[in-house]
């Protein structure tokens, strides 16, 4: 973490200053977010950064979720995580998925008792595919954690529960073009004017009947229960994730959870009637264990609690929109309500892609919508929004369907086991939340991928081990961008560049420190730091201990806050450690370098030559918005 740069203050250096109105529940707001699933509190914990964005988020239910709903967190959002500061608590709480088990009927050998017998057993988390554990945890831990950054940030955000959306109204007045009106936990009414407003109300959205969307899509009509239990077992593999397809009872798949005690099982049903609904068969617990007991067979089962239990159907459905402008057109309109999460697309939860994708939605919405209402960015930028989370959410509907299929096929062909589980591996890369790709936009631009081979343009930033050069100290490169809205730019250094007068390095700095056409002083405000926008940071070659940070130019070691202090943490090196340092495993070109453009939901938007300034301001052009009344030289950081 970094602070004290605008003076020591004691305490938690997480709790923020706060900001002018910190606390209020204004009737008139930039952002209104209705629901406080983990869509709603990823979207409210990252605007609630921005002092000067106004914020409510109001959720029906009574109070914080407590029990039950999703719990797998993928390696991606364990990544999002840490850049909103709460990864290592995740860590520190939760059951780690470090293997896979695949069971399926035997022959009579086999494992003790012979119905079962173990196939495979597979690392779930191929290497270096990301830097972070794919993890279980309640969802309601994940909320209390996006709650409390709430509450420590500028703005002293909190929910009000208990509020029922009743009216939602674009009525395109000039300053806040869109009414709610709630019923609130007292049974009085109140009006809500916002300039914009995020649907994250789930699957009976509010908010997208208001817009006159439907989901859209089959229902499998199989019935699945699920169950959060303590229990006693002989199965030698109950701490594993595990993939359980019995003879003639079914399918079941175990979910060790936290605390090293507690199991989630998902267990098979049977298949509904053509008008059934879950809810009609009156799942119990009692049928669920039942069930599981049989599947599991020969093993034992022994339930002494259950935690927590439901009940649900099978079914793939998706949004033609995810904002009110439809799928009409676009030109001269700008979005002005959103729906994110359950409230556009729904699958079945064996995937772990719920909630992972949910908070994926908000986390490509927010910074989107700070950078608007902030003046950095055209309101064209929110158009992106609903056309690339909608490609993500098709894709996920697809990947779902054949899981859901494979997982829950009753026949009888021995093969039918083994082609799940070459399913299942083939797509771990997907399941883990990396293989998401954007196409290109005004904020992805194609081109000069062989400088950069192992960041796919499109794709999230990935990560590798650094040192940093101040303080030696070893980290992950992707653990510098935080959940701030600002773009970075990461310099990879070519061959023999250690920062000095004439490198390369050096002559990108001076350009976008004094070239008139830089995008830091374009998009820079007059009086903030350098790096308020846009981030740049670099990589070089050389040890650490063969630098000298003296040399480097200043844009890499600049001013900051009110009394200009230094900021030390803007250049690494390869950690040679860990084995092949990031250079290798990212395929950076050493001898040419690589400008990578990052965006601040940690995708990489654009890959560029150290030397192509024209093609970095030409590419940030296309939707940033030059500060006006900035003065050249009148931030701290550029030469004056």
């Amino acid at each position: 973490m970094q602070y004290h740069f605008d003076g020591v203050t004691p305490g938690d250096p997480r709790i923020a200053p706060e900001a002018a109105g910190a606390g209020d529940r204004p009737s008139d707001v930039d952002v209104l977010i209705v629901g406080c699933g983990p869509a709603g509190l990823t979207l409210a914990a990252q605007l609630s950064a921005f002092p000067d964005i106004v914020t409510r988020i109001a959720e029906r239910k009574p109070g914080p979720l407590e029990m039950g709903q999703a719990d797998g967190i993928a390696c991606r959002s364990m990544e999002m995580f840490q850049a909103f500061g709460f990864a290592t608590r995740v860590m520190e709480e939760a059951y780690w998925v470090n293997e896979t088990v695949f069971w399926a009927p035997g022959s009579g050998g086999g494992e003790a008792g012979g119905g079962l017998i173990r196939t495979d057993r597979i690392d779930d988390v191929a290497d270096d595919l990301s830097e972070m554990p794919h993890t279980i945890l309640s969802q309601a831990r994940v909320h209390d954690f996006y709650l409390d950054i709430m509450r420590k940030s500028p703005r002293r955000l909190t929910p009000d529960y208990g509020f029922h959306l009743t009216g939602l109204e674009r009525t395109d007045a000039p300053d806040y073009p869109v009414t709610a009106n709630f019923e609130a936990p007292d049974n009085t009414t109140e009006t809500i004017r916002a300039r914009y407003v995020v649907g994250c109300d789930g699957a009976r959205s509010a908010v997208r009947t208001s817009l006159g969307l439907t989901l859209k899509g089959d229902a499998a009509r199989q019935l699945w229960g699920v169950m959060d239990i303590l229990a006693v077992t002989d199965f030698p593999d109950i701490r594993l994730k595990a993939a359980i397809r019995s003879a003639h009872s079914g399918s079941l798949l175990i979910i060790p959870r936290e605390g090293g005690a507690m199991v989630r099982m998902y267990v098979e049903l049977d298949e509904l009637h053509e008008t059934e609904r879950a809810a009609d068969r009156n799942v119990t617990a009692d049928m669920l264990i039942e069930k599981a007991q049989a599947i599991l067979s020969p093993y034992t089962l022994d339930v002494r609690d259950v935690a927590w239990c439901s009940a649900y159907e099978i079914g793939q459905r998706v949004c033609d929109s995810f904002d009110d402008l439809g799928t009409g057109p676009r030109d001269g309109h700008a979005p002005r309500i959103f729906i994110a999460g359950d409230a556009c697309h729904t699958h079945s939860p064996k995937a772990g892609q719920g909630m992972n994708v949910s908070m994926a939605d908000t986390f490509n919405l927010g910074w989107k919508l700070a950078a608007v209402l902030r003046g950095q960015a055209v309101p064209d930028l929110l158009h992106t929004y609903s056309g690339e989370r909608r490609a993500k959410a098709q894709e996920l509907i697809e990947f779902d369907r054949d899981m859901a299929r494979l997982f829950s096929s009753r026949s009888s062909d021995p093969d039918a086991s083994a082609r799940f589980q070459q399913y299942f591996q083939k797509h771990g890369r997907y399941t883990a939340g990396v293989e998401a790709r954007y196409e290109p936009s005004m904020i992805v631009q194609a081109g000069h991928q062989p400088l950069a081979t192992g960041l796919p343009i499109g794709m999230r930033f990935h990560s590798a081990p650094v040192i940093r050069l101040a303080d030696a100290k070893p980290m992950q490169l992707g653990h510098a961008m935080l959940a701030d809205g600002r773009w970075r730019l990461v310099a990879f250094a070519p061959r023999g560049d250690a920062g000095m007068p004439g490198g390369a390095i050096a002559r990108l700095c001076d350009a976008l420190a004094t070239g008139p056409d830089s995008p830091l002083r374009r998009y820079t405000p007059e009086g903030a730091d350098i790096d308020a926008v846009i981030d740049l940071r670099a990589v070089f070659q050389p040890h650490h201990r063969d630098m000298d940070l003296s040399a480097l130019p200043r844009l890499l070691t600049p001013p900051r806050g009110r009394f200009g202090l230094t900021d030390y943490e803007k250049a690494f090196c390869p950690d040679l450690k860990t084995g092949p340092d990031i250079f290798d495993r990212r395929g950076i070109d050493r001898d040419k370098g690589a400008l990578i453009v990052v965006r601040p939901d940690q995708f990489t938007a654009a890959i560029l030559p150290l030397e192509d300034l024209a093609g970095l301001t030409a590419f940030f052009a296309r939707f940033m918005l030059p500060q006006h009344g900035t003065v050249p030289g009148g931030n701290p950081g550029f030469p004056p």
